[in-house]
């Protein structure tokens, strides 16, 4: 387990949420799970309107479980950003 760790899950299908949570909680993983539904919602996560990194929690994730076929913005460019924003040292390690 995760102690105190937080796992972001981005997933459009509600189905598939509730069956993650679900598999989460029967194997007693109890971290913190933030959703978001679409790639907009996980760059705003993590960049912010304004641009401002973590704008949402007090650190990032531990873990990212990413569909990769999403609503407005895929999945891959969404990877992308990540590694983007990883390279020019905005997360740690």
């Amino acid at each position: 387990m995760l102690n105190n760790k937080t796992i972001l899950l981005v997933e459009d299908n509600p189905d598939d949420v509730d069956l993650t949570l679900r598999a989460f909680k029967k194997n007693n993983i109890m971290n913190e799970v933030i959703v978001k539904r679409d790639g907009a919602e996980v760059l705003d996560f993590f960049f912010g309107k304004n641009g401002v990194a973590g704008k949402e929690t007090n650190g990032l994730p531990s873990v990212i479980l990413l569909d990769l076929k999403l609503p407005k913005i895929d999945g891959l460019e969404v990877l992308k950003k990540l590694r983007l924003m990883k390279e020019q040292s905005w997360c740690p390690s």
